[in-house]
């Protein structure tokens, strides 16, 4: 092109940018990237914030959508993505039943004199105070000696009964549902780039359409237009970018790119975030024998327990079992092996506040899971995090929409005056 074309082409502009109204028209498309960033901005927030609701209920005010979702969310979240991961025989057995009773043992076995003078001291206090101390410590040995024994056969009958003592899908679902900051994270925590891209992609996808929106005011500088457009913006980046985290399914070829759903991109990554996570706050050892001795089902897992923890008093008497019963009687006798399986209920998760433990069990059952997450489809792993959006995500885009509209009608009032 000729040196007069760019001549004339930079006098233009010059003058256009001495138009006193330039800076006005110029704020459009820049305006509507702020919108659509704010609006974005405000969705991911209102995805999770606040944990509780906030204003004059039924109407008037807020909770997060996740959090005011909680069991919904957390039902959906046992159902469309544990379910195809494992079921709760897969994470007891891996987590070992045998290493479950050895470290059950070891950490009774520090402490059985103790216990064994608690019981007494509660069921027949004269009896034990009175006993001579060599016959005391006949009774500690003989109460350690049968302690392994009568430990893993519990851990076995429980590892074969584990699906009929335990309410998986409660104990799953009541933990997210007392910590919706828990339930929070699980989502946060896997789209966290996610999040950060839709927030980011506002500014974006709005300043395009600001551009289309300059053109449109030039045109037809109509008070409706500004408005109209900030409304389209709110809606269209939400609505873009929710899209683009989950869509397409499968990579697709386009030229020399290979394009796939961002979230979907990140599978072996998002994998690993959210194994840790679950591996450490739901499928814990202490979280399984919680929900064994306080879940739903639990008076058939304490009956068990009772049963297993009877014989400890056979053990520790051992062959003086005829003497002993002669001495405090069958009912005192009976009384003992009561005693005994109601201290074994008392004690029955304290095992489990040891965090070596737990972690050493978290990481075998993080590199199940974590395995097992990696080789879903894309169809299936999508559903790891499309329910955080899917559940009211016609509340967010409405939201994003009218705040779009209210910026484009102060923008109009502030910016032109109320008019083109």
């Amino acid at each position: 092109m000729s040196e007069s074309f760019w001549q004339d082409l930079l006098q233009q502009a010059q003058q256009l940018m001495g138009r006193p109204d330039f800076w006005k028209h110029a704020s459009i498309p820049f305006v509507a990237a702020v919108v659509g960033w704010a609006t974005n901005w405000v969705a991911v927030k209102l995805t999770f914030l606040p944990l509780e609701f906030v204003g004059i209920r039924p109407f008037l005010g807020w909770q997060g959508i996740i959090p005011s979702k909680a069991e919904k969310m957390a039902t959906t979240f046992v159902d469309s993505t544990m379910s195809r991961l494992g079921t709760l025989r897969d994470v007891f057995d891996g987590m070992d039943p045998r290493k479950i009773g050895d470290h059950v043992v070891r950490y009774l076995e520090r402490h059985m004199d103790d216990y064994t003078d608690e019981v007494m001291a509660e069921s027949n206090p004269v009896l034990w105070e009175t006993l001579p101390s060599l016959v005391k410590q006949q009774a500690y040995a003989g109460a350690r000696r049968g302690l392994p024994r009568i430990v893993r056969s519990m851990m076995q009958e429980i590892g074969d009964r584990i699906e009929e003592l335990i309410d998986f899908k409660h104990m799953i679902v009541s933990r997210l549902v007392d910590d919706r900051a828990l339930l929070n994270r699980l989502f946060q925590e896997s789209g966290a780039k996610e999040f950060q891209f839709i927030i980011r992609s506002g500014f974006h996808f709005g300043f395009l359409f600001g551009l289309v929106q300059l053109g449109v005011w030039i045109l037809l500088p109509a008070w409706w237009v500004l408005p109209l457009f900030g409304l389209i913006v709110g809606w269209a980046t939400n609505w873009i970018a929710l899209n683009l985290i989950f869509r397409p399914l499968e990579p697709v070829k386009v030229g020399p790119w290979t394009v796939q759903g961002l979230f979907l991109k990140r599978q072996t990554e998002v994998a690993a975030v959210w194994c840790h996570l679950v591996t450490r706050n739901i499928l814990t050892a202490r979280q399984l024998m919680t929900s064994l001795m306080h879940g739903p089902r639990s008076e058939l897992s304490r009956k068990l327990v009772i049963k297993h923890s009877k014989p400890i008093v056979d053990e520790a008497v051992g062959l003086v079992k005829p003497a002993a019963q002669f001495t405090v009687g069958l009912r005192g006798y009976a009384d003992i092996r009561t005693t005994v399986g109601e201290k074994a209920l008392d004690l029955s998760t304290v095992p489990f506040d040891d965090p070596v433990f737990n972690e050493g069990r978290a990481q075998v059952i993080e590199g199940l899971l974590r395995e097992r997450m990696e080789a879903m489809p894309p169809a299936e792993f999508q559903d790891l995090l499309r329910p955080c959006f899917q559940e009211d995500e016609w509340k967010l885009i409405l939201t994003g929409a009218v705040l779009g509209a209210l910026a484009g009608f102060a923008q109009l009032v502030f910016v032109f005056g109320g008019g083109g």
